[in-house]
C-alpha cells in the first residue's frame, strides 16, 4: 500500500489501519536512546540514590526526569544551528593602536 492510500484510510476514520503497519518495525523520531557517560562525584550519587530509594525510581530514571524538566524550562533552541550556543553574542573584537 502506498503512502497516499494510507493516509487517506487514517484520514477518513472508517477502517482501522494497524493491520496494515508492521509495529515491530514502528520507531518514534527522536527518540532514539543514545548512551553517554557521565561523572559524578561521590557525594552527589549518595544524594541521587537517597532521592531515588525515596520516590521509588531507579538513578537513571531520576536523572533521566530531571534533566527533562530542566530542559523544558529554558528557551527552544534553534535546530538549524547546532554549533552556535544559546543566547550568546558573538565577542566583539577589540582593535588595538
Amino acid at each position: 500500500m502506498k503512502a497516499k492510500e494510507l493516509d487517506k484510510l487514517f484520514n477518513e476514520g472508517k477502517e482501522d489501519i494497524l493491520p496494515y503497519l508492521d509495529l515491530a518495525k514502528a520507531v518514534r523520531p527522536g527518540q532514539q536512546a543514545k548512551r553517554v557517560n557521565v561523572d559524578f562525584p561521590e557525594w552527589m550519587l549518595v544524594r541521587l540514590d537517597l532521592e531515588a530509594g525515596r520516590i521509588g525510581v531507579p538513578r537513571q530514571s531520576l536523572i533521566k526526569v530531571w534533566i527533562a524538566e530542566r530542559l523544558a524550562a529554558t528557551a527552544p533552541l534553534k535546530l538549524a544551528e547546532p554549533s552556535a550556543p544559546p543566547n550568546r553574542r558573538p565577542t566583539p573584537r577589540v582593535r588595538r593602536t
